[in-house]
């Protein structure tokens, strides 16, 4: 039987990413729809764990649509200084990043181990999770390195749904792959513009 919020839900999530790879600010609009569906999505098949995420996606989405469509003095890019400009990590954020998913995926995947136990992989589950909300924290600053957490949430993914024995979610995660590559290269050009 066809799941229609499903496949909502996955149109609607590879619109929001190619747009944001495209350095649309429309993939907030978008998003905004995306975060909805996923929550009716997991709201009817009672994955509480990922319902319980979705506001946390909004407040996100909420910040990198501001942040995006109002940069402060020194952010605009010098193309429209009406958008903010793809910026970098500095190293010591990078490792505040990398440390701080790491602890988040690890306390997360402990609550799951306990909460639902009938989760086969709470561990990569709660990997994807934190790796997801890094990317989408660091796509609403416009930092290029949301594109590399990006990858690697989509290579987790692909595993994570191949061992469970979803179908069409690997096909959607191997897009988002794709596009998170040429995205990759698209906002490296953009940072070199601007910098």
């Amino acid at each position: 039987m066809i799941n229609w919020m499903d496949i909502v839900a996955s149109v609607l999530g590879l619109a929001c990413v190619v747009l944001a790879g495209r350095n649309s600010k429309y993939n907030f609009w978008v998003g905004y729809l995306y975060t909805a569906a996923l929550f009716l999505l997991f709201w009817n098949k009672n994955l509480y764990a990922s319902l319980l995420l979705q506001p946390v996606s909004l407040a996100i989405n909420v910040l990198g649509h501001y942040r995006w469509t109002h940069p402060r003095e020194g952010e605009a890019s010098a193309q429209d200084s009406k958008k903010l400009k793809v910026s970098r990590l500095s190293p010591a954020a990078a490792i505040i990043c990398v440390a701080g998913t790491l602890v988040v995926a690890g306390l997360w995947g402990w609550t799951l181990d306990r909460l639902f136990p009938a989760d086969p992989h709470p561990y990569l589950d709660s990997v994807v999770t934190a790796l997801i909300l890094l990317a989408q924290l660091l796509s609403s600053l416009k930092k290029w390195e949301c594109w590399i957490v990006w990858l690697l949430v989509n290579i987790t993914q692909i595993i994570l749904h191949i061992s469970v024995g979803n179908i069409f979610m690997p096909i959607v995660c191997g897009l988002y792959l794709v596009n998170g590559l040429w995205s990759l290269w698209t906002w490296i050009k953009l940072y070199k513009k601007d910098a």
